[in-house]
């Protein structure tokens, strides 16, 4: 046996004592994780805008005159007005979304209120409840005012339990945090997008002069593979919401529902949610359609089931499924694990981490096999 170095007696020191401090001091340790996680939280969004943004940047890049000089005038303005370009995009199909739904369904969700009382008051009165219950809650039931104690439930939901003056500062603190959040992260990815080229050389540079040749490899190829199932996942999963918008929109507009191009926004919109999104676009627009038709909301629900088994069975696997190459229950896990985790930015996220994972997987697997069929085959040869 070879002696023990000072530099390894040094590291298992240094990595026991950390072992005991973390679970020593385990509630330290996760309130320094959640700080470091917060003040990080700008740079993360910022990083996660401007790999979506790069995509359609680069597709703008493809198209701003290809073929001027690398010294050109044309040449340098190229990326700010690309860059320019893809945020404009995505700000105008956000706010087009946000014009569609919001106002329509603030109006339902009134409309929706004002006429729960006029409901229950007709189930109250209504001949078999009577013969359900008895006739003492039967007549205390009637001599409630349901609209008086709609509009009291509807205060305590709104205003919530603590004083005016502590919710006003509240509210003013997270819109305030809010903004200060959002600006500081759309600078990081401005400054990103412009240094995208510097950023990728210099890591490269850091992996290739720390780490040894061999993890270098393997680091460079798990980000490659990463990076290759989050891009065709934004894409794929995108070009699907955009398509089951629009057959969304075009059916409730053949069948006479209401709301048609707010629904069909929405229901676009959530769908960049995997599996889950569809439900709850699905849920509020029944909820919204059930305000001028239950009829008609029943419909809208029948529609819905049929167009999803038409998605789920002939335009997912084709635009988002071959994309990423995962089976269906695969898919469903990683949104349920993500979603647990992290919610909404967990189901995002979850099904391209899923995909790069597998990938990994099923490639190391089948150098593994190949090297045991080698090896199987070299032992034959030498029998024989």
């Amino acid at each position: 046996m070879g002696k023990l170095s000072w530099k390894t007696c040094l590291q298992v020191g240094v990595t026991l004592f950390l072992l005991y401090i973390a679970i020593d001091r385990w509630r330290a340790v996760v309130a320094l994780f959640e700080l470091l996680l917060g003040a990080c939280t700008p740079l993360l969004i910022g990083l996660s805008l401007a790999y979506v943004v790069n995509i359609l940047m680069s597709r703008y890049e493809r198209w701003f005159f290809p073929h001027a000089g690398a010294g050109s005038a044309l040449a340098r303005l190229r990326r700010p007005v690309c860059m320019a370009a893809a945020l404009l995009s995505l700000v105008a199909l956000l706010s087009l979304v946000i014009w569609l739904v919001v106002p329509e369904l603030i109006s339902c969700v009134s409309l929706l209120i004002s006429e729960i009382p006029k409901a229950l008051q007709r189930l109250v009165q209504s001949e078999w409840l009577a013969r359900l219950l008895p006739a003492d809650i039967t007549r205390r039931l009637l001599a409630v005012d349901w609209s008086a104690t709609v509009e009291k439930l509807v205060e305590v939901v709104t205003s919530g339990i603590g004083s005016a003056l502590n919710t006003v500062i509240s509210a003013v603190t997270t819109v305030f945090s809010t903004v200060v959040t959002v600006v500081l992260s759309v600078v990081f990815a401005v400054s990103f997008l412009l240094a995208k080229e510097t950023l990728l050389r210099q890591t490269r540079r850091l992996l290739h002069h720390y780490l040894p040749a061999r993890a270098e490899g393997r680091v460079l190829h798990a980000l490659t593979v990463l990076n290759d199932c989050f891009h065709r996942f934004i894409v794929g999963q995108c070009t699907e919401a955009l398509i089951l918008g629009c057959l969304c929109t075009g059916g409730m507009l053949l069948f006479r529902l209401p709301y048609a191009a707010m629904i069909g926004a929405f229901i676009g919109f959530t769908a960049l949610i995997p599996v889950a999104g569809a439900y709850i676009g699905a849920f509020t627009g029944a909820i919204m359609i059930v305000t001028a038709s239950p009829v008609k909301a029943l419909l809208f629900l029948v529609f819905i089931v049929v167009l999803q088994q038409l998605e789920g069975n002939l335009i997912y696997p084709r635009v988002v499924g071959r994309s990423i190459g995962l089976p269906s229950y695969i898919v469903l896990a990683a949104v349920l694990v993500g979603g647990g985790l992290f919610g909404v930015p967990g189901m995002l996220f979850g099904v391209p981490t899923a995909a790069a994972l597998y990938r990994l997987l099923r490639e190391n697997l089948q150098k593994r096999e190949a090297k045991e069929a080698a090896a199987q085959k070299s032992e034959g040869e030498g029998l024989v």
